[in-house]
Parts: C-alpha cells; structure tokens; sequence
C-alpha cells in the first residue's frame, strides 16, 4: 500500500517524537501482531479490522493489527473469511513478532493480551 492510500485511511497508531511523554508512568494495556504482507496475513487483517476497537496499520512489507485489552484470533472465523484452512501454525508462521502476552488457548484461538494481570489464569 502506498503512503498515500495509507495516509489517507488515517489508521495510524504510532506518534512523533514530540508527542510522546517519556516521563510518563501510565501502564499501556495495548497488544498488537505484525505480519508480513501475503494473502493470509491481509484476510486476517481485513477480517480483525471490522471490529472498531482494532487498528490495523498496512506498512510496505508488513501489516500491523493493535488492540487495546486483548485481542483474539478465532481460526475458525478466520478460515471461513480467508476461504480456505487456517491453522494456529500457519498463523504463527505468519506472525512476525507481537506485543503482550500471546496464549494459545487450543487449537482455534490465539489470544494476544495486553493486561498481563488477566493473562495469569493461562500460565
């Protein structure tokens, strides 16, 4: 996606430097994934995007998806948005780094949690 038609969706989650507050000691309870760009990955985000508490952010060569609490990624869902199988493998294999507690609940959820407090019954 170029930076125009990226720019002109407005979903941007990162600031300037001169908007950030570094002496700031507010705890985030953001979470987010980046993915490189392919098919899945862009279904994936298509498919999250929907909801209104998330923004996705289209880079050259990535695709960040941000939320805020938690975020959860059903395979099933996915799947039948993608049109084709989508694993918790092939979405990890997608995944090329996150943000906050990832857990893998069974084989069709991956949730990502970004309150480390809630993640405590899973570990």
């Amino acid at each position: 996606m170029s930076s125009v038609a990226r720019n002109a969706t407005k979903q941007n989650i990162f600031k300037e430097m001169k908007d950030i507050d570094l002496t700031s000691r507010e705890v985030s309870h953001q979470c987010g994934v980046t993915m490189n760009d392919s098919v899945e990955a862009r279904a994936i985000a298509e498919f999250m995007g929907q909801d209104p508490k998330v923004t996705v952010t289209y880079n050259p060569a990535t695709i960040r998806i941000d939320g805020e609490g938690k975020l959860i990624f059903k395979m099933d869902e996915i799947t039948e948005f993608l049109g084709r199988e989508m694993t918790a493998e092939t979405f990890e294999v997608n995944t090329s780094t996150h943000y906050g507690r990832m857990v893998r609940i069974d084989d069709d959820t991956v949730i990502l949690f970004g309150d480390m407090n809630e993640v405590m019954e899973y570990i």
